[in-house]
């Protein structure tokens, strides 16, 4: 080549498309090398953000598989890689955003719910703009690079090749699976676990298609009025102040006899009429929320199958015969005083759409622990209470969420206080678990009595239940000490389920109580409404009769016919939008 010639050939090869430039340059060994480093990265990702190795396990056959089905259909190995490791990608960073702004991350039905949900699509375009066009863009660069990879990927298989690769893919993925064991919903709660709750979350969005609706239900029955709902209220004299109280991780210690600890605790998990009176919850060692939505509610979220972990982002805005709505049409105003922030699994945005608009979250309140003192949200419940009274306003009710029995039990919980805890020879963690159950008790005897001597002449119903067991009780339910709680696995029936439930009166006779060995949950709103001497909407009576019928179960009540034919009377009055 002479001199002269090879700026001419230079200025040729400039010329050149981009894309003829890329694809000369792009041979078979370049793009093999460019396949393993993107199955060595998404691998790495894997390692580092999918927790234990049956989940990494899981998470790789199914990515893996993803690829061979994909290279099955194009025989193309580096662009079924290139199209699938994208794919993470979106998925990564739109669990990310999602645990951002909702505390939770991406589940599949999420694809479903917004494309079936104009109004909701307007609503992100409109708050979330930006972030849909950086959406769009992403997309269409991930297409544009996929069609070029497409047209000039020289790593080329067979079909045959690439069956037997997804065939062992799948069973990796299948035996990482099995190995994990079946993985409770909580995970999709998690910061890390963004690939691996994706793929598990598709099997029950499937079923929640192939079911169409959200809830379990009957069939439409023309022959079966719907509910209706009141528009008023009657009432012969003014109703009391409602007050209830979510203890947090709180159970009364002598559901097991086992535990040795100060006796003076007894009398704080009794209602006024002195009996213990058990509540069975959906839930063990965590995810508050389930309890709070089926006391609010009135269903179980069992009827939810795979999707309850989701009940209260998924039912914002479809529940219209809630405890704080029916409470709002009795001329209540409603008031909640939240532990966390009101962002966490979208509770916030659940609690406005149900009549609970007066929202004092963690950092509304001043709040500078996630496990303050109860005297601490009851102080400024009692605040709140005394601006009511003064006003001589409606009636209030007042929904309290404490927190001082939460986990961790590693660490002292005020340590100045000198409170008894569990006997000799106690488990540290169980001893630190009792000495802040006489911290809740020492409080919540502070609070009654300030009720009493700021305000003789006002009436006020105390409803009070333990959420959930704390993970110190698996020693009690032969569930290893390392078990992590949101590994636990119970049947409805198990004793871990197990909690307790107290009404009592200030300045006002209870009714009594109904006369069950154990109430499920679901039914503790309404309940609490009987017991405040306020009448019952149509579905709250039902629900009564339910109960007695049921002999208080809810979810596994003999006759659960007339439990799905109540949630579809519920459907069909819109009272339950299910889908």
């Amino acid at each position: 080549m002479s001199f002269d010639s090879a700026p001419r050939h230079a200025e040729q090869a400039a010329s050149r498309p981009l894309s003829s430039r890329l694809r000369d340059a792009w041979s078979p060994r370049r793009a093999w090398q460019l396949t393993g480093i993107l199955i060595m990265g998404m691998a790495i990702y894997f390692v580092r953000h999918e927790g234990w190795p049956s989940n990494v396990a899981f998470t790789f056959g199914v990515t893996a598989t993803l690829i061979g089905l994909v290279a099955f259909a194009s025989r193309r190995v580096l662009f079924s890689t290139a199209l699938v490791a994208a794919f993470i990608a979106l998925v990564v960073i739109g669990s990310d955003v999602k645990w951002k702004y909702l505390g939770m991350v991406l589940h599949a039905y999420d694809v479903v719910f917004y494309m079936m949900s104009p109004d909701t699509l307007w609503y992100l375009w409109i708050d979330f703009r930006k972030e849909l066009i950086a959406l769009g863009v992403a997309i269409s660069g991930i297409v544009a690079l996929a069609w070029f990879i497409h047209r000039n990927d020289p790593t080329r298989v067979t079909r045959k090749v690439a069956a037997i690769a997804t065939a062992a893919a799948a069973m990796v993925g299948m035996l990482g699976d099995l190995a994990r064991g079946e993985r409770p919903h909580t995970l999709f709660y998690w910061d890390d676990l963004y690939v691996s709750s994706f793929y598990s979350s598709w099997a029950e969005t499937v079923a929640t298609l192939w079911r169409g609706q959200l809830i379990e239900a009957a069939a439409h029955d023309p022959t079966v009025r719907a509910f209706g709902t009141p528009a008023t209220c009657p009432m012969r004299e003014k109703p009391p102040h409602i007050i209830l109280i979510h203890q947090e991780s709180v159970i009364p210690p002598s559901l097991f006899p086992q535990i040795a600890y100060d006796k003076s605790l007894d009398p704080f998990f009794r209602s006024g009429d002195g009996s213990l009176r058990k509540l069975r919850v959906e839930t063990y060692g965590g995810a508050s929320w389930l309890t709070e939505f089926s006391v609010l509610a009135g269903v179980s979220t069992y009827s939810f199958g795979g999707m309850r972990t989701f009940v209260q982002s998924m039912m914002q805005g479809k529940v219209h015969d809630t405890l704080p709505q029916t409470l709002e049409r009795c001329g209540y105003d409603n008031v909640l005083f939240y532990p966390v922030p009101k962002h966490f699994v979208s509770s916030g945005k659940f609690y406005s759409s149900i009549g609970l608009s007066e929202i004092h979250d963690f950092t509304g309140q001043g709040a500078k622990r996630y496990n303050e003192r109860d005297r601490f949200y009851y102080t400024n419940a009692l605040q709140r209470i005394g601006e009511q009274v003064s006003r001589k306003g409606a009636p209030l009710f007042t929904y309290i969420i404490t927190s001082v029995a939460h986990l961790p039990y590693k660490d002292t919980h005020s340590p100045d206080m000198a409170v008894p805890g569990g006997g000799p020879g106690t488990d540290p963690e169980m001893h630190e678990y009792l000495r802040r159950l006489s911290l809740a008790r020492i409080d919540f005897e502070w609070f009654r009595a300030e009720l009493q001597k700021r305000y003789p002449r006002e009436r006020f119903l105390i409803v009070q239940y333990g959420d959930h067991q704390p993970i110190v009780t698996r020693p009690l339910l032969g569930i290893g000490a390392e078990t992590e709680a949101h590994n636990v696995l119970m049947a409805p029936d198990s004793p871990g389920f197990l909690s307790y439930y107290a009404v009592d009166g200030i300045n006002m006779t209870v009714p009594p109580l109904p006369d069950v060995d154990v109430l499920d949950v679901p039914y503790l709103g309404t309940l609490m409404m009987k017991s405040a001497g306020l009448p019952l909407t149509p579905a709250g009576r039902e629900r009564m009769r339910l109960m007695e019928r049921c002999q208080g179960r809810y979810y596994q009540c003999k006759h659960q016919d007339e439990i799905l034919a109540f949630h579809r009377r519920l459907i069909d009055s819109g009272l339950l939008v299910a889908r």
